[in-house]
């Protein structure tokens, strides 16, 4: 990597989640843009990556936050709600013919990413006994409970490669808190219950804290355990729905707007600095 940085001569590097490759280019003098993520990243590995990059880039929208980042911090970070998504929505009714979903089916769908080992077959069976009138579908990973049991409304579907279009035909979201699928659920405005998954750093459990404090999502810390559980927590999430509020958390053109920033960041960085005369020299002295 050293090797690569002496030929190419990078103006920049976007550094994703590695804090020692933030650290290796600041030891060889490369700009880097650090890609914020939520979490507890508080340990000097990661602060050292925040403080040294020229730049944060955040693929979410700035009420988003986290609390504890200071107005520093903040003032160096670009917010991109939506980036990295297709946001392109597809309409409900076409979205329900890809899928081979009824029109008049009420969809409750269950997504879970790739990260961890996703939600437990067991609380998933109690739900959907619980809404014995919606029809439960899971996509991503699923972990299998021996003491499971299901009913017949209830289908797993396993990886697809449309996920959007399961959102689009959703009635109704329960998902876990990563960067896309919530990037994917905000853009589509749902009724969204999230509960976030294991991940280093608490990363998608100070997610959940951050879209619970924007009001764009209902969040539970894990499953519903009981049907009364169940009844509350889907109740509460069509209450809580804020449409309006969820669209606003992502911008009208997220990749744009950023290459944008990044190009005026490369401006900035390189442009020619006045060279030193006798005077400015006098003026750095202390007085």
């Amino acid at each position: 990597m050293t090797s690569w940085f002496h030929r190419a001569d990078p103006a920049l590097l976007i550094c994703d989640v590695s804090a020692e490759v933030a650290q290796l280019a600041r030891i060889c003098s490369v700009p880097h843009v650090k890609i914020l993520q939520h979490g507890d990243r508080s340990d000097p590995g990661h602060r050292a990556a925040y403080d040294g990059a020229a730049g944060l880039l955040a693929p979410f929208h700035s009420d988003l936050a986290q609390p504890e980042w200071d107005d520093a911090m903040r003032s160096k970070t670009f917010f991109a709600g939506g980036l990295g998504v297709d946001l392109r929505v597809a309409e409900r009714e076409v979205a329900r013919q890809r899928i081979g979903i009824d029109p008049d089916e009420e969809l409750i769908l269950i997504l879970s990413g790739g990260g961890g080992e996703g939600f437990g077959q067991a609380p998933l069976g109690v739900g959907a006994r619980t809404c014995p009138s919606a029809r439960w579908i899971t996509i991503g990973k699923v972990q299998r409970d021996w003491h499971a049991t299901e009913p017949g409304n209830i289908e797993h579907r396993g990886w697809v490669d449309n996920a959007d279009d399961y959102i689009a035909a959703a009635d109704l979201v329960i998902s876990s808190t990563g960067n896309t699928t919530c990037q994917q659920i905000l853009a589509a405005a749902k009724p969204w219950l999230a509960i976030p998954e294991w991940r280093y750093f608490d990363e998608q459990h100070r997610k959940a804290d951050a879209l619970a404090a924007a009001g764009v999502a209902t969040t539970l810390p894990h499953l519903p355990s009981s049907a009364h559980g169940w009844t509350s927590a889907i109740s509460e999430t069509w209450t809580c729905h804020r449409p309006d509020r969820q669209r606003a958390m992502i911008d009208e053109a997220p990749a744009l707007h950023s290459a944008q920033w990044l190009e005026a960041l490369v401006d900035r960085l390189w442009s020619p600095q006045p060279a030193l005369t006798p005077a400015s020299f006098k003026e750095l002295r202390p007085s």
